[in-house]
């Protein structure tokens, strides 16, 4: 089956207002070429997501959050629940590696997120990935396997519908070494092997890791591969129209 290219652009705690509106602005009039398709998202920072989402209006660039609260409500001081975000995002990026190395955030933790994210009608983007001890001593696939077990256990094929996973190797994000589109492609469908064939189908699985508009449209042309999450390429209008134009080369019509 054919799946729609995603490109997903992680903000991460950059951009001040002027940059994001104008990054918004710059992915609202990207238009792909004929016959080519490409699903975008923006992930900026929780302060900007109201004013992005309107100034992206009615176009065809959706918002998605950072991060969410494990939580309902309550005494969560600088949380943000699924509820409050549900208004205003489609999608969800939960277990980056940023958030499981510099704040602790285990399995479990990234499990209970991730139910918050689907409970409320939202789309998880789960990010995945080896430490590069892991990828030394032969466990690669064996961490990413425990990470997506525990993350989706208990959430049911209709909730996990339009899934997206992000392969990140962890030896890749923002050292500017990017894993090959070998492994890429190999991890990619070794992840879709773990998905109920259901949820499979559609599950939208992207690359992570030191992507730039040079080298995103080889790491993304493995048949597993739909798309890639992208981090700092993705803060200036060259780089994220780059990427954009990257992943929708034009296709003869016949």
């Amino acid at each position: 089956m054919t799946r729609t290219p995603l490109f997903v652009a992680n903000w991460k705690m950059n951009t001040d207002l002027p940059q994001a509106l104008t990054l918004a602005e710059a992915a609202a009039a990207f238009t792909p070429p004929l016959t080519a398709e490409l699903d975008i998202v923006l992930a900026p920072p929780f302060p900007w997501i109201v004013p992005v989402a309107n100034a992206l209006g009615s176009s065809h660039v959706r918002v998605g959050a950072q991060d969410v609260s494990p939580e309902d409500h309550g005494a969560f001081t600088g949380d943000v629940s699924a509820e409050m975000l549900s208004d205003w995002a489609s999608l969800v990026i939960v277990g980056h590696s940023e958030r499981r190395a510099g704040h602790g955030e285990t399995d479990e933790l990234i499990a209970r997120k991730t139910h918050q994210i689907v409970a409320h009608g939202m789309t998880p983007l789960l990010c995945v990935g080896e430490t590069l001890a892991e990828r030394e001593a032969g466990q690669a696939e064996a961490a990413i396997s425990r990470q997506i077990r525990t993350a989706l256990g208990g959430c049911t094929a209709t909730q996990l519908d339009g899934l997206v996973i992000a392969y990140e190797p962890v030896w890749a994000i923002g050292t500017g070494h990017a894993a090959t589109p070998d492994d890429a492609q190999a991890i990619a469908a070794m992840i879709r092997r773990q998905l109920d064939a259901s949820t499979a189908a559609n599950a939208r699985i992207l690359y992570g890791g030191s992507v730039t508009p040079e080298n995103v449209a080889e790491l993304t042309s493995g048949e597993d591969v739909d798309g890639t999450l992208v981090g700092s390429a993705s803060l200036t209008v060259e780089g994220f129209l780059g990427i954009a134009s990257a992943l929708t080369p034009p296709r003869e019509l016949f």
